[in-house]
């Protein structure tokens, strides 16, 4: 029987913390958006579209990497305060590489870690009927 391997995505148009779902204990893998205040700044003098054109380059980008590393899963649930999750769901959506994955998408406040684990835990537990 295949182990279906699940990955739980606390989101923010900055950071995605990726955490996998299984009975060990897994370190957050985070992922950051290289587009900072200062880029902003700095674009910004030159002109607003400049500065939107690479805030939009730059927003692709992180988005392609949290990409990558889902490929490697089965189930995904998406979750954060902003709409990053939905952005890259959309994303995910139009690419067939992605159409045989479970991508679940929910709105959460801002967590600490240990919350963003235990809502990890509590999401896929609920769906496991092989766990007690």
């Amino acid at each position: 029987m295949k182990t279906v391997k699940k990955l739980g995505i606390w989101m923010d148009h900055s950071n995605a913390n990726l955490i996998e779902f299984s009975s060990e204990v897994k370190k957050t893998k985070t992922i950051s958006c290289s587009y900072t205040f200062e880029d902003k700044e700095e674009t910004l003098k030159i002109s607003e579209k400049v500065m939107h054109n690479k805030e939009q380059l730059k927003q692709t980008i992180y988005y392609k990497n949290i990409a990558n590393c889902i490929r490697e899963f089965d189930e995904v649930i998406l979750f954060g305060p902003t709409n990053a999750k939905l952005e890259l769901h959309n994303l995910l959506k139009e690419n067939h590489l992605f159409e045989n994955i479970k991508i679940e998408v929910q709105n959460t406040d801002k967590m600490s870690d240990k919350d963003k684990h235990i809502f990890v835990r509590n999401h896929f537990k609920k769906f496991d009927i092989f766990t007690s």
